[in-house]
């Protein structure tokens, strides 16, 4: 079946093909893109006006089709015009998972202005940091959000604020909603260029400040043609070769999305929302992630698609409601965003009844995906993330940015249509994490003969014991192997002796389930004795994550005390 891949591949990105190559210069260096792509998000979205009546967001009780989806973003873009935002400008958008979201998106980016994605956990000094960053124009935002920006408001006094379900009634400097919604339904007509922004996602800020990553409308298109591309290429390989699949679905049959993480980051928004828009498919959305809830509306709404961070994937397999829902329309299950651990991808693959399990690598960086690995495949080969899409390069590099050789580990670089212009106001960090259009991942990998990708771990991320390297996701993914594990992050801590020791921090799926002891017992059969945690904490609470889902380790060392581990 890896044969039928490979032939697959090259004739879908042939000449005359949908996905054929071409090679451009962008911003002075080379880049490999897809010759037939639409120019800019804005052609994608309005081509879907063609779905008309079909279902398009749905949130609890409301629903928009795709006709009153585009009414509504015509009226936004010139009510927007009104306010003077031009092409080029930038309007952010604050707020948890409503329709509002996507709508505003949609509206922005169809005018030729960018969309600056704040975080819906940040408090007012991150908003305020990331307001002074990018210089929006116009806000629109949530009540919640909107409470949190009247204590930064004193500084941003031209700043256009637009409010959202505002159930305490809008204030006087707030426009409310229901006046940018009841304008004139006219989109302005603009010429974007692929180079344009088309929006502004901040970096998690797990590790220093955030930085303002600038995606562009060429990234974000060539994002989703990759996510086309893939789609096709897996699915007439297994066919070829005569290979059951598990998650194919009837051409005919309209995709139906649960949006699970939030909208501000590239998983939310460019792998699944805008992925659901081009094929005309349905998005529910979830103000908040509950597993319980989640199993409710894949039921209910007959959901066929869920890919979210990996650790939601799990959480709804391990809750007590699982088994008396009805998951059978799910078609595809799996993670973007984090590593999927390959515990989870046989797990997935033994208890979902019609669903493929699936893993999408990429970063904010990379406007979304740079490889994607499903069904069969993934299946077969659960440490791997896959092979880089058709317009990445990709290569490991040492210290001296060298390409290795094959099978050695080093640092994953790439380059292609999909990775960001740079960080906004940041060109020290620009011209530090991309050389000549090449993007540092930080990610350590290595790469297999059929140039699979396979990741060892975050270059910052390893524990170097007296002298040895301890990747700390070869540690996780044993410790998750434990039925007793449900969550659980590895780290180093100073050690007078060796440099560092390893520690973990362990969330049991039940109090008194395992023990420390019998953890490390478990793991050396598995692991060399210098990866075993010298330094163990059994913690009796969820760890904390980013707003992306992600376990964030500084704030776990935080908490926890060295006396207390064991």
């Amino acid at each position: 079946m890896y044969d039928e891949l490979r032939d697959v591949w090259d004739e879908l990105t042939a000449e005359g093909q949908l996905f054929e190559i071409e090679i451009l210069e962008v911003r002075g260096y080379p880049v490999r893109s897809y010759k037939h792509a639409p120019a800019s998000l804005r052609e994608i979205w309005q081509g879907t006006a063609a779905y008309q009546d079909r279902e398009y967001l749905v949130f609890q009780d409301e629903r928009y089709t795709y006709t009153q989806a585009h009414e509504v973003t015509a009226s936004i873009a010139n009510w927007l015009s009104t306010q003077g935002v031009q092409p080029g400008d930038r309007v952010a958008i604050a707020m948890r998972n409503y329709p509002e979201w996507m709508l505003a998106y949609w509206a922005v980016v169809s005018m030729g202005a960018a969309v600056v994605g704040m975080n819906a956990w940040w408090v007012p000094k991150e908003m305020h940091y990331a307001l002074k960053d990018s210089e929006p124009k116009v806000m629109i935002c949530d009540e919640e959000r909107l409470l949190r920006f009247e204590e930064i408001r004193e500084d941003f006094q031209s700043l256009i604020v637009c409010g959202v379900r505002l159930r305490d009634g809008v204030p006087d400097n707030v426009v409310d909603w229901r006046e940018v919604i009841n304008t004139e339904s006219a989109m302005p007509e603009v010429s974007v260029d692929p180079d344009d922004d088309a929006c502004v996602f901040y970096t998690s800020g797990t590790t220093g400040t955030p930085k303002g990553a600038q995606l562009t409308h060429r990234g974000c298109v060539s994002n989703l043609m990759n996510i086309g591309f893939n789609r096709t290429l897996q699915s007439t390989a297994l066919a070829r070769a005569g290979v059951e699949a598990k998650g194919t679905m009837d051409p005919e049959q309209i995709p139906i999305a649960l949006v699970a993480t939030p909208l501000f980051h590239v998983t939310g928004n460019n792998c699944v929302a805008q992925g659901i828009a081009a094929t005309g498919g349905k998005l529910i959305h979830m103000y908040k992630w509950d597993a319980g809830e989640a199993l409710r509306i894949i039921e209910e709404e007959k959901v066929t698609t869920f890919s979210a961070v990996p650790m939601m994937s799990r959480e709804m397999m391990l809750h007590p409601d699982f088994a008396t829902r009805d998951t059978s329309s799910l078609k595809s299950m799996g993670g973007g965003g984090a590593a999927v651990q390959p515990d989870l991808t046989r797990k997935m693959n033994k208890i979902m009844k019609n669903a493929a399990p699936g893993a999408g690598y990429g970063m904010t960086e990379t406007c979304g995906v740079i490889s994607v690995l499903s069904d069969v495949y993934l299946v077969d080969r659960p440490e791997s993330v896959g092979r880089a899409l058709p317009t990445f390069e990709a290569k490991c590099v040492n210290d001296a940015g060298d390409t290795v050789a094959t099978g050695e580990a080093g640092e994953l670089w790439v380059r292609g249509a999909a990775v960001i212009k740079g960080y906004l106001n940041r060109p020290e960090a620009t011209a530090q994490e991309i050389t000549d259009g090449w993007l540092h991942t930080g990610d350590v990998a290595y790469m297999d003969g059929d140039e699979f990708i396979y990741l060892v771990d975050r270059a910052k991320d390893m524990v170097l014991r007296g002298g040895e390297n301890v990747y700390c996701a070869e540690v996780e993914s044993a410790l998750f192997e434990h039925e007793s594990v449900a969550e659980c992050v590895v780290f180093g801590v100073e050690d007078e002796r060796l440099g560092e020791e390893v520690a973990a921090a362990i969330y049991l799926t039940h109090v008194g389930s395992a023990d420390t002891e019998g953890l490390r017992a478990y793991l050396r059969e598995k692991l060399s004795s210098y990866k075993i945690p010298r330094y163990i904490w059994l913690v009796d609470a969820p760890l904390p994550r980013n707003a992306n889902g992600k376990f964030v380790k500084r704030e776990v060392r935080d908490l926890l005390d060295l006396a207390d581990a064991q």
